[in-house]
C-alpha cells in the first residue's frame, strides 16, 4: 500500500483525490490547517468506502510546523515513507494590485508558492533513494493565462509551474515524475461567490468543473501508468484557452 499526502486534503478538490487515491488502494495522509471536522468527515467517508487513511494537521506556510508534522508520521510508521505528494493547498486573496496590501500578497505567497518548497524537499530524499515517485502540483487558470484581480495568486501558482518543469529535470533519471494540474473554475468553496452564471459563458463547455473530474487525471498521474510523463501542465478547464 503506497502512502499518498495530499495537502488541503479535506475540503473541495483536495478532498475527491483523497477519495479517489483511497479508492486506488492508497493510504492517505489528509493534511488540513485549522477545519478538523471537515477532515473527520472526509476520513471517515473514505473509511466506510473500505479505504485506509490518517489526518495530518499542520500549516502548509510555515516550515517549523511542517517539519514536526513529517516527524510525527515518521514516529507513526517507522517503516514506510510517502511516495505520493499532491501539493493541493491553497488559498485565494483577491484585490487589484493598486489596493493589495502586503499581507494579501505575503500570505498567498506564502501558503500556495513557498508550501510547495517546504513540503517537496521532505519527501523527495525518500522518493529518489527508491527510485519511485509522483508529485502533482495543483496550479491553476491563473497561474497560466493571469487573471485581473489575481496577481499574488496568478504569481504563486506560475511559479508552481515554473519549478514543476525544473524539478521533472533535476529528478527523471530516479524515476519520480512531478506534474501540474490546472484547473479551470471548478465547483468548490473557494469559487462559490463567482458568478458563474456570467462566468460560464467564457468555458467552451458551458459549465463549471466537478471536483471528481479534477482528481481522475490526478489518480493517472499518480499510477504507474504515467511514468512517461513528466514536467507537463495538463488543465482541467472545460476547454478555455
Amino acid at each position: 500500500m503506497k502512502f499518498a499526502l495530499i495537502t488541503g486534503g479535506s475540503r473541495g478538490i483536495g478532498k475527491a483525490v483523497s477519495k479517489k487515491l483511497a479508492e486506488d488502494g492508497m493510504y492517505v495522509l489528509i493534511n488540513y490547517r485549522s477545519n478538523k471536522e471537515e477532515a473527520e468527515n472526509t476520513l471517515e467517508e473514505i473509511k466506510a468506502s473500505g479505504g485506509a487513511g490518517e489526518l495530518l494537521q499542520f500549516d502548509v506556510s510555515k516550515p517549523e510546523e511542517t517539519e514536526r508534522a513529517f516527524e510525527v508520521f515518521s514516529e507513526r510508521h517507522p517503516e514506510n515513507h510517502i511516495e505520493i505528494l499532491i501539493n493541493n493547498a491553497g488559498i485565494r486573496k483577491d484585490n487589484l494590485q493598486v489596493f493589495m496590501g502586503d499581507d494579501e500578497w505575503n500570505d498567498v505567497i506564502n501558503t500556495n508558492l513557498n508550501s510547495f518548497f517546504y513540503i517537496t524537499r521532505r519527501v523527495l530524499k525518500d522518493m529518489l533513494v527508491n527510485k519511485f515517485g509522483r508529485i502533482i502540483n495543483m496550479v491553476s487558470l491563473s497561474g497560466l493565462k493571469g487573471m485581473p484581480g489575481q496577481t499574488n495568486y496568478s504569481a504563486a501558482k506560475a511559479g508552481i509551474i515554473g519549478a514543476t518543469k525544473a524539478l521533472a529535470q533535476e529528478i527523471a533519471s530516479k524515476k519520480v515524475t512531478v506534474n501540474a494540474v490546472a484547473p479551470g473554475f471548478i465547483k468548490t468553496d473557494m469559487t462559490a461567490e463567482l458568478d458563474e452564471k456570467e462566468l460560464k459563458k467564457m468555458i467552451p463547455m458551458r459549465r463549471f468543473g466537478k471536483p471528481e473530474e479534477v482528481a481522475e487525471l490526478v489518480s493517472f498521474l499518480a499510477s504507474e501508468k504515467s511514468a512517461y510523463i513528466t514536467g507537463e501542465v495538463i488543465s482541467v478547464n472545460g476547454g478555455i484557452y
